[in-house]
């Protein structure tokens, strides 16, 4: 049997090192997890084998805790004990980083914290939202239930997300292919007729108008002017997303998103969606409102939604029903405040909420759908007008030779 020199942590974070006999380092692990000691690193005679550890991907996207939670709320309902269910969808985690996370979440659990305790203290991985929603499933009794909802809102985030990113793909790449053609015609192909135009130009004869525009961008781009504007484009991109980090950059443009002709009503539909939707799983789960708004605010994703909430919340912090903060926001649909007003005069608001999130879903849908199909014929004009435009230029010199030729003696 091979021995091993590993190293580690002991249940007060400590290092430990030390040798110790195993068939393969994951009976070596489960050996030291017996002592309480998480495993960092083990060497075999010389070999080194690395244990995946916290740093290496500090990444878990949203369908990889949607897939854990929702197997992780299976294992919870059929009835296997928690520290089970962490060991098992640690193993089978196919991403190092999450896998390592779990780890360490399972141990805290074994060694007497709460599982919402536990996940707190990897933020990264398991936000506010989260944590707060496992920590009402363990205080009522109906963690499977919590897990189950969590599940569902993060898959319908992630749904909301797709279809914003498609949205998105097909004209960017659409417009990213025609500059390059236009690029390739002006820098490379105009220089070529410039050179047959300037042979056939008689004494105090110009080209038309159009072909000298056309010939001097081309000029411009083919030379320093072109490398100018690859660097004004960038400069400009990372001076935006500079400029987006700070407070007062992500307020103005945040406005100016929700303020566009087309994106803007989408972006306000998209928002809407999502805190409904948040916000109903939350208080469906029993997270009190005033938390719940907090949590919520946190997760908009714009700054101008954010501020609105919370301004809701300190609405009803100084006891004023839900309802009328809302409306004074004026960033919410008329609609939403009325439904939401009903919904808490009934006293059934998180039911209302998810109504409103199922009825702004299917508007994303729709007014993704009507965007994609006003966006391709534009498209199609932009590409038929600007490449149509460069060819005619081109063609207008052979035009006037050919009227002179046709004039000349005979």
């Amino acid at each position: 049997m091979p021995t091993f020199a590993y190293k580690g942590r002991n249940r007060l974070n400590e290092l430990v090192a030390g040798e110790r006999e195993a068939a393969n380092a994951d009976e070596l692990r489960s050996l030291l997890r017996r002592e309480q000691i998480v495993m960092t690193q083990a060497n075999e005679k010389g070999r080194v084998i690395s244990i995946p550890k916290l740093g290496t991907r500090k990444k878990v996207n949203a369908k990889e805790l949607a897939v854990f939670t929702r197997q992780f709320s299976v294992m919870i309902d059929a009835g296997l004990p928690l520290v089970q269910c962490l060991d098992i969808l640690a193993e089978q985690q196919p991403n190092p980083f999450f896998k390592e996370v779990l780890r360490q979440v399972r141990q805290n659990v074994e060694e007497g914290s709460t599982l919402h305790s536990a996940l707190q203290r990897h933020p990264k991985v398991f936000d506010g939202l989260y944590t707060h929603m496992v920590e009402a499933g363990e205080t009522g009794g109906v963690l499977d239930l919590i897990l189950q909802r969590l599940a569902t809102l993060i898959e319908k985030v992630v749904k909301l997300k797709r279809s914003i990113i498609s949205a998105s793909i097909y004209p960017a790449a659409v417009i990213l292919v025609a500059i390059a053609a236009i690029a390739v015609i002006l820098i490379v192909v105009i220089p070529q007729f410039e050179q047959i135009f300037i042979g056939l130009l008689g004494p105090g004869e110009l080209l038309p108008l159009p072909t000298r525009i056309v010939m001097a961008l081309s000029g411009f781009l083919a030379g320093w002017g072109g490398l100018a504007t690859l660097a004004f484009l960038i400069a400009a991109a990372i001076g935006t997303r500079a400029y987006y980090k700070t407070e007062k950059g992500r307020w103005h443009i945040d406005s100016l998103l929700l303020k566009t002709p087309i994106f803007g009503p989408l972006l306000r539909k998209v928002a809407v969606a999502r805190f409904s939707r948040i916000l109903s799983t939350l208080l469906s789960s029993g997270v009190p409102i005033l938390q719940s708004l907090d949590i919520t605010s946190k997760t908009a994703g714009n700054v101008v939604i954010e501020d609105a909430i919370l301004k809701v919340r300190a609405g009803v912090e100084r006891g004023e029903n839900f309802v009328d903060p809302l409306k004074a926001t004026k960033v919410f649909p008329h609609m939403v405040g009325q439904m939401i007003g009903v919904g808490e005069q009934t006293g059934a608001l998180d039911s209302m909420l998810g109504k409103i999130a199922d009825f702004y879903e299917e508007e994303v849908d729709s007014a993704i759908a009507d965007l994609l199909a006003m966006i391709e014929p534009v498209l199609i004009l932009f590409l038929g007008v600007t490449i149509g435009g460069i060819v005619i230029s081109m063609y207008l010199p052979l035009f006037t030779l050919i009227g002179k030729l046709a004039g000349g003696p005979k």
